[in-house]
């Protein structure tokens, strides 16, 4: 009965559901800026028509702030940096060029601007290695996702999660992120089109995505953990009445 009553409560399982009644076009949205932070991980390469010029910019350093592969020869296969605390990467020939708070094209411009002091025309390419989304709560496939491009929506995240389940509330996806060291919560209505409009429809690095159950779950779970715990019960007591029952046989016999 608790089984019948559960799957007759209507759930809305629509996306945007009052996109067809305006018939409008939504309003466009700026996409934020994609902003490195403590922690980060930059893979940097330096370029120019002369390598060996800029060969000396690539080496790797010894220091916990910077991270090479070496290939057998000592020559580096990737080159990457970790953002310090202070905001900061160090590099070979540069020293410590502070990157918290811009973007891999402003990073890349800086350090292009130095290495031209002495190399001329340098290319300089700076990719964000640990863009990952994780996607968790009430969808196909948790997971956690690593991004290879700045423009990252909520869309994509749960798509690459296999959507929501049916019991997914589609009212109450919550991003979480962190900014400064603080954790920051977004509740997002996917039923309806304010979620374009959110500033946290466009997902940064290391977000993570949740989506809660709905009251159909809820109760689902809250019933079968009564059941199971009545099975047990009664499992028990039927393990003492077989026990007393053979012990009465056991006399009775005897």
């Amino acid at each position: 009965m608790l089984l019948a009553s559960c799957s007759s409560q209507k759930v809305n399982l629509a996306y945007f559901s009052d996109i067809q009644a305006r018939q409008g076009e939504l309003p466009e949205q700026q996409v934020p800026k994609l902003l490195i932070q403590p922690d980060d991980e930059l893979q940097i390469t330096i370029t120019s028509s002369n390598p060996e010029a800029t060969a000396l910019y690539n080496q790797p350093l010894a220091n916990p702030a910077t991270r090479g592969d070496l290939a057998a020869s000592g020559t580096p296969k990737q080159q990457s940096y970790i953002v310090g605390r202070d905001g900061n990467i160090t590099m070979p020939q540069l020293g410590a060029i502070y990157v918290k708070g811009k973007t891999t094209d402003e990073i890349a411009q800086t350090i292009k601007d130095l290495v031209s002091r002495d190399v001329k025309d340098p290319f300089v390419r700076v990719q964000l290695l640990n863009y990952n989304i994780n996607v968790i709560g009430e969808v196909n496939h948790p997971t956690r996702i690593s991004v290879n491009r700045q423009r990252y929506t909520v869309l994509d995240a749960l798509s690459a999660a296999g959507d929501l389940t049916q019991y997914g509330r589609r009212d109450n996806v919550m991003v979480i992120r962190e900014v400064d060291g603080q954790k920051h919560f977004q509740r997002l209505n996917l039923g309806t089109d304010s979620v374009f409009s959110s500033p946290y429809f466009y997902l940064q690095q290391n977000d993570v995505v949740y989506v809660e159950p709905n009251k159909i779950k809820v109760e689902n779970s809250k019933f079968n953990q009564n059941e199971n715990f009545k099975l047990s019960r009664v499992s028990t007591v039927v393990s003492m009445l077989s026990v007393i029952a053979s012990l009465v046989i056991a006399l009775t016999v005897k």
